[in-house]
């Protein structure tokens, strides 16, 4: 398998994602298979419907690493599961992470296939990297954070625009990606931090 930035940034993502399914689901008090399914769902979800929208085969069932990073992420929060309570809004820190990080990944791999348009681009990065969570939270049994007052799914979407704007100016690949995964976590953490939600429908 060959190796390039976006399979490390990919790789992270589900690791962050994975933490952040499992410590749901022990919240939950899910068993260990449930906890580690939750997890893995959670981290493969969004990428597993972005390929078979875009008729290709889900990227994980090329390679068990996806399963085996799932299990380091399931054994991190049994074995490191005190220092993790210790660590304030530990299921932000984490979905909020996996969240910018497989965005990119979703825009990177559409825009790879050199058939779409960017627009659709932006729309797989965002599936890419809210499905996980929408399944995680249906596993659960709890209310979608994307349909909840927080912004979510539209911090992807900018972060989406951010792309667009910098692959525009010219700017190479890795300062875009950065800049971009860089803008969804602060839309995500100032919004969680000032509590600044979209508007809710009224009956």
């Amino acid at each position: 398998m060959n190796f390039n930035f976006i399979n490390w940034v990919e790789y992270i993502g589900t690791f962050a994602f994975a933490i952040s399914g499992v410590r749901m689901a022990a919240q939950q008090r899910f068993d260990w298979f449930g906890a580690y399914v939750v997890g893995f769902i959670t981290a493969v979800g969004g990428g597993t419907i972005r390929d078979l929208l875009l008729d290709l085969p889900p990227f994980w069932m090329n390679t068990g690493s996806y399963l085996l990073c799932t299990a380091a992420a399931f054994l991190c929060v049994i074995v490191f599961k005190k220092q993790i309570e210790k660590v304030s809004r530990t299921i932000f820190i984490f979905d909020t992470i996996g969240l910018c990080l497989f965005v990119v990944v979703g825009i990177e791999k559409t825009l790879e296939l050199n058939l779409y348009p960017f627009w659709l681009a932006i729309i797989m990065g965002s599936i890419t990297g809210a499905a996980g969570g929408i399944l995680r939270d249906v596993l659960l049994n709890i209310e979608p954070l994307i349909f909840r007052k927080e912004i979510y799914a539209s911090a992807c979407v900018i972060g989406g625009i951010v792309y667009w704007l910098c692959s525009i100016a010219g700017l190479n690949t890795m300062l875009t990606q950065a800049l971009t995964a860089t803008c969804i976590f602060a839309i995500r953490f100032f919004a969680v931090k000032y509590k600044i939600g979209l508007p809710l429908m009224k009956d």
